[in-house]
């Protein structure tokens, strides 16, 4: 059973930005792609980046790309996903996932976080 857990979301104004991190613990991720997803209210949970296991596959929503960089320390079961250049339509709960499987886009992954808040305000 692998747990995640999700921290430095808070308020920031457009432009800003923001570091989140997904500490895993339970078990070794080092072999599991791990992803970034995100839900605003009264909105589906929609893909914001994955990484594969080594770091050499890496994906990014049309909407965040050139913005949003997804990395990961494989010894501190870690993943990060540094934000850039934010907008108010970034806001929303974003969640930690992981997988044993390759990166993919769709939110199958087995395991989630709770969640961290990202309000941008204009």
């Amino acid at each position: 059973q692998v747990r995640l857990v999700e921290s430095g979301g808070g308020l920031v104004q457009a432009g800003g930005s923001l570091r989140l991190s997904c500490t895993a613990s339970g078990r070794s991720v080092s072999r599991y792609s791990m992803a970034w997803f995100r839900q605003a209210p009264g909105n589906l949970r929609e893909f914001v980046a994955t990484i594969s296991w080594n770091g050499g596959s890496v994906f990014y929503a049309e909407s965040v790309k050139g913005r949003f960089a997804i990395s990961r320390d494989n010894m501190r079961n870690m993943v990060y996903l540094n934000m850039n250049r934010l907008r108010p339509e970034d806001t929303a709960v974003y969640y930690c996932a992981a997988d044993p499987s390759p990166p993919r886009l769709s939110p199958s992954y087995e395991n989630w976080g709770q969640g961290t808040q990202v309000t941008v305000n204009s």
